[in-house]
């Protein structure tokens, strides 16, 4: 079966979270008579400022092929990326192509995925992928949104992120993180994934997508955590109306700061 292989090997996970300066405000600014003209302003200095926090940021699954991301998309859902990856180097050489993943034995296959949970529902999906793969794109992923979203397992949030990281196509991935952040930005109040994704892609220009996706994720796993968020130690507090939703205060906040390994 043909390889598809993208042009650079998946950046590691940093180690550190570098300093940037942090103008905290005494309480939550307000933009309810916010102009749409001023939001695309407040969210674009909100990204160039994450752009500054995060400069390494990049998608946390660790893959080489567009098969290989896609397959690690999959697996993610209900469980953390460092799950994927720790068990995705057996799954890879196991299963090189499309038709090893339709040609493969359920009960091993099963033994692989165990660790991300609902191992017997992926190893349905992952196989009736390889299936759908080998008949219908000669074993290939195909590189459309309309072609991804039609494949097993697949919805819009997995194609946009096989989309951006192994095609170069720009694409919004509104995962937990992102649309959580969104909402407490003010950027929207809508829940739908797919209407946040279609609201929040008419703030910025298409070329900045991808990367919005990612510094946004990083964010949220780092600073911006759905229980108890980082404030106080939060570069683009001064912007956010939910700002005080977490400790202010910057000793606090700075504990709750998450460095991955």
């Amino acid at each position: 079966m043909p390889t598809q292989r993208v042009a650079a090997p998946v950046q590691a996970s940093l180690g550190t979270i570098p300093s940037v300066p942090v103008k905290l405000p005494r309480k939550a600014p307000v933009f309810t008579d916010e102009t749409h003209t001023q939001l695309v302003r407040r969210a674009r200095k909100m990204h160039k400022v994450l752009t500054e926090t995060y400069p390494d940021a990049h998608c946390e699954l660790d893959f080489t092929t567009p098969l290989e991301l896609l397959v690690a998309t999959i697996l993610s859902a209900q469980t953390t990326d460092v799950t994927v990856n720790k068990i995705s180097p057996a799954l890879f050489a196991r299963y090189p192509d499309a038709k090893a993943y339709a040609e493969a034995d359920r009960e091993e296959m099963e033994a692989i995925l165990k660790p991300t949970g609902f191992f017997r529902a992926k190893t349905n999906s992952l196989m009736k992928l390889g299936q759908a793969l080998v008949d219908d794109y000669d074993g290939i992923v195909p590189a459309k949104l309309e072609e991804l979203v039609k494949l097993p397992g697949t919805g819009r949030k997995t194609a946009n992120v096989v989309l951006g990281n192994a095609f170069g196509v720009p694409g919004i991935t509104v995962d937990t993180h992102f649309g959580r952040l969104v909402r407490r930005f003010g950027w929207t109040e809508e829940t739908d994934p797919v209407k946040v994704e279609h609201i929040i892609g008419d703030l910025f220009p298409k070329k900045d997508w991808t990367m919005l996706s990612h510094r946004l994720i990083f964010h949220g796993r780092r600073r911006c955590h759905a229980k108890k968020p980082a404030c106080g130690a939060c570069p683009i507090a001064q912007w956010c109306p939910s700002y005080g939703t977490g400790p202010t205060d910057p000793e606090l906040a700075a504990k709750l700061v998450k460095v991955p390994a």
